[in-house]
């Protein structure tokens, strides 16, 4: 007996000590994610490229401006990584290549899904200006036309262009404008636009290796912003901003995104 005592307290610290021991020392592995920004099958040109609507409506596109945010991933087995919040804020821009790639650390595994907000949290639209930084900063946001300082909340996706189907403005122009925003609120809701977004990465699952990187290709098809539960006309609607009409547009560009390939180093 006195040596099962003696045994047991040992084995017992063993246990805990090789259990700190991994979670303190986890491996990270690199991993880039790629955002292609495209029209159907066709690539997504600013300005020149000319695309066609479910309505039958042809549109080019001179901005196209979206935040992803909390980005999570699914270990394979389940359960999933969280990216730290504060690392964890995107804005990606058309006219700016750079920004339509995100470089990521994650522990190194197994992942099968991916899963993320198109936004910005109501939490963090409504956190203290010291907290927001980065691409949240609101002097940055407004510069970058992503922020409504009358309405104290970021625009999650903007997208302008030109259609012909769109009514001529004063000075004979045919255009188009989509900001949607709305988080919601504590006292009195008003719009969420909120959308979290998952993707099923089962035909070609990130394997993160230790010291190696891993890259994660994703297409963001804007024809879906038209096209979804419900088909937006640009003559009937050729500016939707924050009003009800938005929630519309943003049930549909949730949809927007597809896996297109991994390549595990």
């Amino acid at each position: 007996m006195k040596m099962f005592f003696r045994i047991v307290p040992i084995a017992f610290l063993s246990i805990l000590f090789l259990a700190g021991y991994k979670a303190g020392t986890e491996p990270m592995a690199g991993l880039l994610i790629k955002i292609d920004n495209v029209a159907g099958d066709q690539d997504l040109i600013l300005e020149t490229g000319i695309y066609t609507n479910a309505a039958g409506e042809q549109f080019s596109v001179s901005e196209l401006q979206y935040f992803i945010s909390n980005i999570e991933l699914r270990k394979k087995g389940g359960g999933y990584y969280t990216l730290p919040q504060d690392s964890s804020y995107f804005l990606i821009q058309e006219n700016k290549p750079a920004t339509h790639m995100l470089n990521l650390k994650i522990p190194a595994g197994e992942y099968d899904h991916i899963r993320f907000i198109l936004g910005v949290d109501s939490v963090r639209n409504t956190m203290d200006i010291s907290r927001r930084t980065g691409v949240l900063d609101p002097g940055s946001s407004m510069d970058n036309g992503m922020y409504w300082g009358w309405n104290s909340g970021y625009i999650f996706f903007k997208m302008e262009g030109n259609s012909e189907a769109a009514p001529a403005d004063p000075i004979g122009r045919h255009k188009f404008r989509y900001h949607i925003g709305g988080f919601g609120g504590y006292d009195a809701p008003t719009l969420n636009n909120i959308k979290t977004v998952e993707l099923d990465l089962t035909r070609g699952e990130v394997i993160a290796r230790s010291g190696k990187e891993s890259v994660l290709e994703l297409k963001a098809d804007i024809l879906k912003v038209f096209n979804g539960e419900t088909n937006v006309s640009i003559s009937q609607n050729p500016n939707v901003m924050f009003s009800r009409y938005s929630a519309k547009i943003a049930a549909n560009y949730s949809h927007m995104f597809s896996h297109h390939r991994t390549q595990n180093n």
